[in-house]
């Protein structure tokens, strides 16, 4: 099942699920955030990459989406969630300005997202993976739906949300896209999602760990899903030579091996101005 605004698309879509072995795949031409759409609770799985920007007039969005905003990247991830029957899972690849955004829509949409689902995981994808189309920095969410958007909430669904941060995905980074042997994390995420604890996964200066809500939904963090925000950096400290050191070394490659009476008698602009600064710093 699935639904798309461009005709094209739809038809290219059809085409690859019956290439792909669906005898029969029901693809529609349709916008999902319309008034005309009216389809809620329906899917045990929901999987999307929609448009990572965009827009939509405010008296065409549906009536059942409670977000105060016209942004669709907002949108289509609310609207994921009421398709979802309760126990159904989705992954949705969404711009990572949804994970931080400060408005108050991101807000409430991480909110709803954290406390009305069981909220699974972030993994991050470095900003190539969707060239030549886009260059923006992306993740995918994974959640399970909990509570309807009219139950009474008695208690958050989740307790930790687990975050991985992928540096590669087999393939490189820039607009040809060549496939790339022996690098990519996603049999890594694989694996690692699946063997996911949160009495073991507290590693923050690691590559993926597991966050408690109760950190998320703090004041100072404001349901920021961010890896970043919650990981440690780990800084290497960094030794430098004495500046007088690095000063004879210009000096001596300017004018080669030469005792000092030699050089004081040189008025290259160069040597003469690295000569004051070697006096001045002695």
């Amino acid at each position: 099942m699935g639904y798309d605004i461009d005709a094209t698309m739809v038809r290219l879509g059809l085409m690859n699920l019956m290439m792909h072995g669906i005898d029969e795949p029901h693809i529609d031409y349709k916008d999902t955030l319309s008034k005309s759409y009216t389809e809620e609770s329906e899917y045990d799985i929901v999987m999307a990459n929609p448009p990572f920007t965009g827009s939509i007039d405010k008296g065409d969005i549906n009536t059942n989406l409670q977000l105060a905003t016209t942004k669709t990247e907002l949108l289509f991830v609310e609207n994921i969630y009421r398709l979802l029957k309760k126990g159904g899972t989705a992954g949705v690849i969404v711009p990572q300005g949804v994970l931080f955004g400060s408005g108050g829509a991101f807000k409430t949409l991480r909110q709803m997202l954290v406390e009305r689902c069981d909220f699974k995981a972030v993994i991050t994808l470095p900003s190539g993976v969707f060239k030549p189309y886009a260059g923006v920095s992306t993740a995918i969410l994974l959640f399970t739906k909990v509570w309807g958007p009219k139950d009474k909430l008695t208690q958050p669904a989740t307790e930790h949300v687990w975050f991985y941060e992928m540096a590669a995905d087999g393939y490189s980074l820039d607009d040809k896209r060549s496939k790339r042997e022996g690098f990519g994390d996603l049999q890594d995420i694989i694996a690692r999602y699946h063997a996911r604890n949160p009495a073991t996964n507290i590693d923050r200066t690691a590559k993926c760990f597991m966050v408690p809500l109760a950190e998320i939904a703090d004041d100072k963090n404001n349901y920021d899903l961010s890896p970043s925000r919650y990981k440690t950096d780990v800084f290497e400290e960094q030794h430098y030579e004495a500046p007088g050191v690095i000063l004879d070394r210009l000096i001596q490659a300017e004018v080669g091996d030469v005792d000092r009476a030699e050089l004081t008698k040189m008025q290259s602009g160069i040597v003469r101005e690295l000569l004051e600064l070697r006096g001045m710093v002695g």
